[in-house]
């Protein structure tokens, strides 16, 4: 008896002590895994404002992100921004909520500081906080401002829409007009050599340029891309160069992957899409931060 009761306590001691081990490696693991995540996603956000390699942002670029969630309560559905506010050492964090028609139902002090608006869990807890009881969030988006000298100078834009195989996931860089200044590929399983090729500069980059007039009609076409056309895309040709040359096509349709239109078209849909939604959001957003005389940096 006195055997088995000390092959049980060494049993359970060895299963605790394994437990607290893999415990802690998952701690410890999941932390790394975040910032590895928030320093990928640093260098997409730089590198799509044009600062790659050894070039450095100035100080006085600033970038104020926005979450946007859906909002559900015993009076129905609305959408509710998280936003910064204030100015300088000032600034904290707001939520507010508009009703589906973008009037302003309400807006709350959040408690939250900047390092834990980041994560989700931190930034849902002090919104739900700051709302009370019988309100539910689903978490949508985020959107970043760029500004440099207090003045806006770019967009950055998540989304995420069908592709031919599963979803693919973007980011965009809009200039305030809405007009493209740069995309990066976050996430896609296209078919490699096919529909993969989404990723390669010279689709990509038939993106940048395009006005927002241009992206609400902005259709796809089965050709083969002109030689000059290509070199550009792909920067083979000297700067000043391919600017003009790309200049001459950035109000033309995206020409096709080869094998690949479904996933070309649904990726060009998608950027269409996705900017013609951020532009009409953000847009009432503004209407109601300049009407309510709410101050934030951006």
């Amino acid at each position: 008896m006195r055997n088995i009761i000390t092959i049980i306590v060494r049993l359970t001691l060895s299963c605790l002590i394994a437990a607290f081990v893999i415990g802690l490696c998952f701690v410890l693991t999941s932390k790394a895994k975040k910032h590895n995540e928030h320093v990928n996603e640093e260098k997409v956000i730089y590198s799509l404002l044009g600062y790659k390699g050894d070039a450095h942002p100035p100080e006085s670029l600033k970038l104020s992100v926005l979450y946007r969630y859906v909002v559900s309560d015993p009076h129905g559905k609305s959408i509710g921004y998280l936003v910064p506010t204030g100015q300088g050492e000032t600034t904290a964090f707001s939520f507010i909520r508009l009703d589906l028609d973008g009037n302003l139902i309400d807006q709350k002090q959040v408690a939250v500081g900047a390092e834990d608006a980041v994560e989700q869990e931190g930034r849902d807890k002090a919104i739900q906080a700051a709302l009370g009881p019988g309100a539910e969030l689903t978490y949508a988006d985020k959107t970043i401002i760029v500004t440099e000298n207090g003045n806006r100078i770019s967009y950055l834009v998540t989304g995420k829409f069908p592709g031919f195989k599963t979803f693919v996931s973007v980011m965009l860089a809009l200039k305030p007009d809405f007009s493209v200044r740069g995309l990066a590929i976050l996430e896609q399983e296209e078919d490699p050599g096919l529909g993969a090729e989404i990723e390669k500069d010279y689709f990509k980059n038939q993106f940048i340029g395009k006005s927002f007039e241009t992206l609400k009609t902005l259709d796809v076409v089965k050709e083969p891309i002109p030689e000059e056309y290509l070199k550009a895309l792909e920067s083979r040709l000297q700067k000043e160069e391919a600017a003009k040359i790309r200049e001459q096509f950035k109000d033309h349709a995206i020409y096709a992957l080869t094998g690949a239109t479904i996933s070309s078209r649904s990726v060009t849909n998608g950027i269409s899409g996705t900017v013609k939604k951020f532009a009409y959001r953000l847009n009432i957003l503004d209407k109601v931060i300049k009407d309510q005389k709410i101050v934030v940096p951006f």
